[in-house]
Order: C-alpha cells, then structure tokens, then sequence
C-alpha cells in the first residue's frame, strides 16, 4: 500500500477517496514536492470498497491550504475540495500501514508481513518486513520491479559482488543475499533505514550477508572497499539517482548490472541520460503501477 518514503513518527494524515488516474497524480505531486524524510505518499485499491484512495503522511503538522493548492494544480479543484486531514498517532501509522497489505509476489521472491508468515509456499524466497519500519515493504511498483529484475538476472547468471544503495528497509540486499548466499553491501544516507535494514537483515536469516552503513550514496570506505560491483540496485528518486550516476558509474564492473527505480515515466529520459554519460546503456525498462524500473548496464563484457 505505501507508496513513498515514510516519516519516522507520522503526526498527520491527508486523505482522499478518487478514481485512479487523479490518486496516482495527486501521489506523485506530492513525491514530487515534498522531503521525503518528513512526507510519504501512498496510492491504492481499497480491496473491500475497490475505490482508489491517497494517503499523504507527514511529520508535522502541514500547511492545509498549500497543500490542497497543491493538489488543484495537479488535479483540480474537485481533489482538492475532497481533501480531509487528520492528526495520527504513532499507533495509528503502525495499524495503517499493515492494514490490507497482502504477501508481494516476485518472481522467486514473496515480500509479507509477520501476520502472513504461515501462507508462503515453502519453494518461495520469502523476505518478512513490517511496514510500520521504514521505506520498502514491498507492496510499491518500484520495490516489486527491482525484485523482478534481481529475478530476471539471476536467471541468467551469478552476480559475485552486489551493492544497494539507498538500501530502506534492506528488501533488495536480502533478497540478494538470500537468493546468492553472499554478502550484499547496502548503505543508506538514514541512520534509522539503516538499523531497521540490519534488524530485517537478522530478522530474514541473512544477518551474516547484510550489513548496511550509514552513508550518502557510494560515500562510505566499506561500500567503497567492496568495489567493482556486477550488480547495483538504487531505488531511490530520480534527481538523487542523476546526482549519483557519476559515482554508481565508478564502482560499477565492466558489464554491470544497474537496477534503477522510484521513477516516475517522465522522469525515465533525465535518469537515462545521466547514465548514458557516464557509458550506461538501458538494457531493459519495466513498468508497474505507474512507476518505472530500469536495467542498464555499464560498458565492457559481462561479469561472470
């Protein structure tokens, strides 16, 4: 269901109840616009009324008549006249993040919370997360396409050096290191992304393979020492993944795979162009729930 990157401590809630195409908009605006260590947006199907709603959380009280300008710009003033806020507390975000949110299937992955933890088939890698931890539980277009890619990669070969960046919740690192049974470097720029990781990490039998650092981007001397890396995940957004494409180049191996998300499709030709200049070329591009997934690889033969 959570379709942004969540406050810590979630102190108010915007909702909306609309049809698809105008909760979609509204979500992305407000990626678009606002920080997202203090803002997450999500976009979803009610399963039981099958009407499409938005969530914006925020970590502090938000300016009601901004926002709701906001939103008639995006989607006029019917959205936003429907707007309703409401103060949460810290309970009220762990209840609502959890509520309906179904095991993930992707690929030989299955992403799901501990309350599902009895309907996984046995033959699935199942990565167990909670989404009331941090950004990355799964149930989100751009964490399902970087899965399916991992998915699609390992049916062809073996990664032996694997990097996440902006690693959230640690999904990505896990479900490499659990799939390869090697160890997997992750960083995050969030001190709290990165203790949840290591928690799910420990959580998912994969605490000897994952261990994530505090660190902006490739910025840290571990992620540094593991270098160059055949693989590469970075769901993030696009202007951090534009910023980063010079130093995700610079560790990435000859024929690497880079695994880029937390794009919307306009965003796609600015990320596309960033890594074109530093010798990434696209490789394949996947779409799901209005978000975009990236493959590119970096130039030279591919790593064994």
């Amino acid at each position: 269901m959570l379709e942004g990157l969540p406050p810590h401590k979630p102190t108010h809630l915007m909702r909306l109840v609309t049809d698809e195409e105008t909760a979609r908009r509204v979500a992305d605006i407000v990626v678009e616009t606002f920080d997202p260590a203090e803002t997450a947006a999500a976009a979803f199907e009610n399963e039981k009324t099958l009407a499409w709603e938005v969530e914006v959380y925020f970590s502090a009280p938000p300016d009601e008549a901004s926002v709701r300008e906001l939103i008639e710009a995006a989607a006029g003033p019917q959205a936003a006249a429907a707007v309703s806020f409401d103060a949460i507390g810290e309970k009220d975000w762990v209840k609502s993040s959890l509520e309906g949110l179904a095991p993930v299937p992707a690929g030989r992955f299955v992403v799901h919370g501990s309350h599902d933890r009895g309907r996984i088939a046995g033959n699935a890698i199942a990565i167990e997360i909670e989404a009331a931890l941090a950004f990355g539980t799964g149930h989100h277009g751009t964490t399902r396409g970087c899965l399916l890619m991992l998915d699609s990669i390992l049916k062809r070969r073996r990664p032996a050096r694997v990097l996440d960046v902006g690693t959230g919740t640690g999904v990505l690192a896990i479900a490499a290191a659990r799939a390869l049974r090697r160890p997997v470097a992750a960083g995050d720029i969030d001190p709290v992304a990165v203790e949840a990781a290591r928690e799910n990490a420990r959580n998912n039998r994969a605490g000897a393979y994952v261990r994530p650092v505090v660190a902006k981007g490739v910025d840290h001397p571990l992620l540094a020492a593991g270098r160059p890396y055949d693989l590469i995940f970075a769901n993030i957004l696009a202007r951090p993944l534009m910023r980063l494409a010079p130093s995700i180049a610079s560790v990435a191996a000859p024929g690497a795979d880079v695994v880029l998300s937390g794009l919307i499709p306009r965003d796609v030709p600015g990320v596309l162009a960033a890594y074109r200049a530093q010798g990434l070329t696209l490789a394949r591009r996947l779409e799901l729930e209005g978000w975009a997934t990236l493959l590119v690889r970096a130039g030279g033969a591919t790593p064994g």
